[in-house]
Parts: structure tokens; C-alpha cells; sequence
């Protein structure tokens, strides 16, 4: 089952998020004390793959703490929408043993005494039994969701005594417990099938000196203690290095995992520093990502099903690059995993993705809240400050342009730049697309921009950009001037959408095959069925969403080409390279060669 959507209400910080659209990553981007931890905190807690208890004392908002502990079966705290897949359906109808439809959609709610409440459209239809049935079907399916931040990272050297303590949940006298690092500890230890006791016992040998007198045997036995720690500490080393091989791709590291007495000690080397030191005194890059990787494959292992990952500040100490590789890696983990990471590093902001990102802010009265409309950022100051990670990838986004030589291709707005990079993605995908160099849209913010930008890339480069522009009124009338003037010694780099798709007054959007944005319309507009859009192929799409709109008394949001946009790019990217409508693969071939002409 796939998160959709949450929300978290009375906890911490968080009076009412508001609904958080979710996609296969989903960034949360916000300043210091903005209380992004708190959203993933609570959203930890509706499903935890371990530990994740409700704490009511240090969960609930303390102005509201006198009222609410004695209510906690009255106070919902995070609230997610999951979608079901087919198989999932029918599975379900199986067990239930009906032959009527299923919802593919079901609302999950959880309270402070751990109640889940649930909303699904054909609840009534169920008597009580099988209602009962399905919800706990519900819960057994929905993903569990694995929490992971700086706090947990693992210590390179640990006594024995206290973390056999520790790990068995008591407390050791005078020593503060850490819960984050206790529960890295646990996974070292079964990620690598170690156990703390046995490995202590075996190193409380008792062999006598040599003035006494002492059996053969005696001695063999101390000794195989010895022989039998080495040997599982040499294994489980072996193990933790060609396991964390194949993940981190930032040097060839090396683990040793010793044990002295009653202490256990984690080393590391790599190629490059072949003296074996303790993973303290190693980066905290190095001691943040091993103490991730150890935590998510062993909790993902035991939850046995895909997980939702929830990373707070992740690789915040890793070096720029690393984070850029971090944002790389996300991408390949998130094909089996969805991801959700709060940030404040523009190098852990794909500016490719910007639609996957949510700004965190404090409202007036010191609550947060998460907006998912990017286009507020500059009307609302209180989230100018979260979103200067976005305008900084952006900025970075376009340097990396300059730095490795990209096509540049210069659009009119960002519903063009998410239409032409999903489209790019599904010829990458499908195997219908091969290029030189990579294409990168940048867009211009509206036709009467596109000459400035044009000046400024073309100054950068060898030469001017392609552009593409609208085959509307304003388009055509702009593309004739460019060609006489900017343009002149370039026209073949200015397209226009009417130049691939015969539809008179034609926009970006009549590139995309109708279906699809009826699809995203319906989605967006949330429809009822007798109401769906309909669209009629040959006739310019957004005139008739605008009628449509007009004809139902439904308002179109500013900015609404962009919000369709985005539905239309995560269809596209969900399509992994699957057959689609020929007719449409061809003009977007046909755009792409273009584009490619003087490559």
C-alpha cells in the first residue's frame, strides 16, 4: 500500500499541518525549530517498524497537555491515506469472501492510546465482522514506517556490561541512556549475528599463570574462547564490509570489529588510510550513513514488506558532493521505498524535482504548518526564509549546466519545464531517446522573459539555446520577433509547439496524450464520476478545461497549469517505460531530435 497523503495534528509543535501530498521522495524543507522533525515524528508513530511508542507526556502539545491526558481516546495525533494496488483489492475481497468492489483508497487515524479509527467510502456496506476483518487487513498491510536521524549514529567503542544492559531495556546507574543509540546498537549487533553476551563471556577466560598447575585440557578449553571470539568477530567484520561495499560508493572502506575485555570496538580503514582507527574519529558523514544503512536493512528485514523511510536531516555532516550522491542514492532506494527527509541543504534538493518539495514553517501563534503550493513562498515571509534552499538549488541547478556542458533549452514556465523532463524520463526509460550531452529545461517565467535569459545562457555557452514556445497568439507573435532579431543568425534553435502537433493555437499541454490529462484533471479538480473531464482530441486542451471548470462551477486556482503538470509528470514516471499511444511518442521523438539537431 502507497502513502499518499498525512496529516499530524496536536503534537509537539504541530497544531494542524494540513494535508501532505506525498511522492516517491518528498522533501520537507524548513529552517532550524521549524518543527520538521515533528512531522516525521508523529507520522513515525502511526506504524513504527520498532520502537516509535507513544509518549503522551512529551507528544502532545504542552498548551494543551492539562486537557488532553485525560482524554487520549479523543485526540487524534496523524492521519494518512493509503491506495491500494489491484492485487491488493483482490486479495482482500479473498479474505473477506466477497464478490462486490473494494474501496482502493482507506483514511488511517491514530489516537494517543495507540486506537486507530478508519474512513473508506463502502464502509457501511460491511456488517460489523467483516468490517472488523478488513481494518485489520488494513493494518497488517499499510507500510511500516523506519525513523532515522544524527542522534542515532553508532560509537565506535562500547563496554560490554552496559549495552548488554541498555539493550535489554534496563538503565545503567549514573549514565544517561540514549534510546537513538541503544536501537543502532541492536542492529549492529543482528545485522552482523553477533551476540553482546555470548561475545563477553567468551573473553572472561580464566587461563592460570604458569607456576600453576594445570591440566592440557584446561588450558585448551580458556584457549578455544579465544579462537572462537576471534573467529565470529572475523566473520562478522567480512560481513559489514562487503555488505556496506555495495552501498556506499564514496571510498572502499573497511570494518574490523575487535573485542578487548569486556569493551567492543568498531574500526575502520580505508585504501586511501590503511591505519585501522575508531569510527568516532572517522568522519560524521561516514559514522551517519554506516549507522543508517545498519538501521533500515534490519528494520526494513523485520517488518518483512516495503517500508517508508523517514529521514531527518539526512547526510546533513556529509561534504556538498556526498550530499548530491546521497540525493543520487535516494533516487535507486526509492524504486522499492518511498522516502520523506527533511532538509535544510539545497544539495539534497533535486532541482529537477522541485515539485516534490513541502516548506515547513512557524505561523503566528508559534505552530507549524507545511505548505506544498511553492508559489506562496514569495507573497507569504514567513516562508522565504525555508524556501532559500530551494531558490539555491535552482541556482546550483543552473550552474551544474555551465560546469558540464548540458543543452540548454529555454521554456516559457515550470508546467513546461515538469511536462518536457517527464517526457525525457519516459524516452530515457522506454529506450527511445540517446543524446551527447544532457538537456536541461530552464524556465523562462513567462514569453516576455525568454529573450533575457536567452542573452544571459547564450553569453555562458557557445551559442544561444534552443527554445520552445506556445503556438498561441502571444507565442507566435514572440517567435517571429525573436527570429528577426536575437534569433537571427539562429532560427533553427526556436520551436514552437505548433511546428509538432497540427492543433491550431496549440500549448505544451496538447503534447500530452488526452487521456492522461483527464486523468490529472480529474485528479487535481477531485471530481465526483458523473462530473469527469472528458477532453476531445484535435482541439487545444486548455480552453476546454477552462469551459469544463466554467460549465461546473469549478474554480481554477492560480497557477493550476502547474498543478496538473505535476500530476501528469508522476504519471509518466510511474509508467516505467511502458507502451504508450504511438502518436504521442512520435511527436515527442520528433521534439527531442530537434532539440538534438546540433548536438
Amino acid at each position: 500500500m502507497k502513502l499518499t497523503k498525512f496529516k499530524v495534528t496536536n503534537f509537539r509543535s504541530v497544531k494542524d499541518s494540513g494535508w501532505i501530498e506525498t511522492e516517491n521522495i518528498t522533501t520537507l524543507v524548513g529552517v532550524n525549530e521549524s518543527g520538521k522533525s515533528n512531522i516525521l515524528l508523529a507520522l513515525w508513530k502511526l506504524n513504527p517498524a520498532s520502537r516509535g511508542d507513544i509518549a503522551p507526556l512529551e507528544d502532545m502539545p504542552i498548551s494543551k497537555l492539562a486537557e488532553y491526558r485525560s482524554k487520549p481516546d479523543a485526540v487524534e495525533f496523524v492521519s494518512a491515506i493509503f491506495l491500494c494496488s489491484d492485487e491488493e483489492v483482490s486479495r482482500f475481497r479473498d479474505k473477506l469472501e466477497v464478490e462486490s468492489e473494494l474501496d482502493t483508497q482507506y483514511q488511517v487515524t491514530r489516537f494517543y492510546d495507540g486506537r486507530y479509527s478508519f474512513k473508506y467510502t463502502k464502509r457501511d456496506e460491511l456488517d460489523d465482522e467483516k468490517r472488523e476483518i478488513l481494518e485489520n487487513l488494513i493494518i497488517e498491510n499499510i507500510p511500516h514506517f523506519i525513523y532515522y536521524s544524527n542522534y542515532g549514529n553508532l560509537s565506535g567503542r562500547v563496554y560490554l556490561p552496559h549495552a548488554i544492559e541498555w539493550l535489554a531495556g534496563k538503565t545503567v546507574r549514573g549514565i544517561e541512556r540514549n534510546e537513538n543509540q541503544v536501537r543502532t546498537l541492536q542492529v549492529l549487533f543482528e545485522f552482523v549475528n553477533l551476540n553482546p553476551s555470548e561475545i563477553l563471556e567468551l573473553g572472561r577466560h580464566n587461563i592460570p599463570n604458569a607456576q600453576v598447575n594445570a591440566s592440557s585440557q584446561f588450558y585448551e578449553s580458556e584457549y578455544s574462547k579465544v579462537y572462537e571470539r576471534i573467529a565470529l568477530l572475523q566473520s562478522a567484520s567480512t560481513e559489514l564490509t562487503q555488505s556496506f561495499k555495495s552501498w556506499w560508493k564514496q571510498g572502499n572502506y573497511r570494518f574490523r570489529l575487535e573485542a578487548d575485555g569486556e569493551y567492543f570496538s568498531l574500526l575502520v580503514a580505508d585504501e586511501l588510510r590503511s591505519a585501522e582507527v575508531s569510527l568516532t574519529l572517522r568522519s560524521t558523514g561516514l559514522q551517519w550513513f554506516l549507522s543508517f544503512f545498519l538501521v533500515f536493512l534490519v528494520e526494513r528485514r523485520n517488518s518483512h514488506r516495503n517500508c517508508v523511510l523517514l529521514l531527518d536531516e539526512a547526510g546533513l555532516t556529509l561534504h556538498p558532493s556526498s550530499q548530491k550522491d546521497l540525493a543520487s542514492f535516494f533516487e535507486s532506494l526509492s524504486i522499492d521505498n518511498q522516502i520523506i527527509h527533511t532538509t535544510h541543504s539545497p544539495f539534497l534538493v533535486n532541482p529537477s524535482h522541485i515539485e516534490r518539495c513541502r516548506v515547513v514553517a512557524v505561523d503566528n501563534e508559534g505552530y507549524t504548518y507545511v505548505s506544498s503550493d511553492l508559489r506562496v513562498v514569495e507573497k507569504d515571509k514567513k516562508l522565504q526564509p525555508a524556501a532559500y534552499a530551494l531558490h539555491a538549488a535552482l541556482g546550483l541547478g543552473v550552474s551544474d549546466v555551465f560546469l558540464h556542458g548540458c543543452q540548454i533549452v529555454v521554456v516559457e514556465g515550470v508546467s513546461d519545464q515538469y511536462y518536457m523532463n517527464a517526457i525525457k524520463l519516459y524516452l530515457l526509460k522506454s529506450g527511445n531517446l540517446k543524446f551527447s550531452k544532457e538537456i536541461v529545461f530552464i524556465p523562462s517565467g513567462g514569453v516576455r522573459n525568454v529573450s533575457a535569459l536567452a542573452s544571459l545562457v547564450g553569453g555562458k555557452t557557445s551559442g544561444l539555446p534552443h527554445v520552445i514556445l506556445d503556438a498561441d497568439a502571444s507565442g507566435a507573435a514572440f517567435k517571429s520577433k525573436l527570429a528577426k532579431e536575437l534569433y537571427s543568425g539562429e532560427p533553427a534553435k526556436l520551436h514552437s509547439v505548433g511546428d509538432f502537433v497540427k492543433i491550431a493555437n496549440s500549448e505544451i499541454e496538447d503534447i500530452i496524450p488526452v487521456s492522461l490529462i483527464g486523468k490529472a484533471v480529474h485528479s487535481f479538480l477531485r471530481t465526483d464520476d458523473e462530473e469527469e473531464f472528458v477532453p476531445c482530441e484535435g482541439k487545444p486542451i486548455v480552453p476546454q478545461i477552462e469551459e469544463y471548470a466554467l460549465a461546473n462551477d469549478i474554480h481554477l486556482p492560480s497557477g493550476w497549469k502547474v498543478e496538473v503538470a505535476k500530476k501528469i509528470k508522476a504519471i509518466l514516471e510511474r509508467t516505467n517505460g511502458r507502451e504508450m499511444d504511438s502518436k504521442y511518442v512520435d511527436v515527442w521523438q520528433n521534439i527531442f531530435s530537434a532539440l538534438a539537431s546540433d548536438m
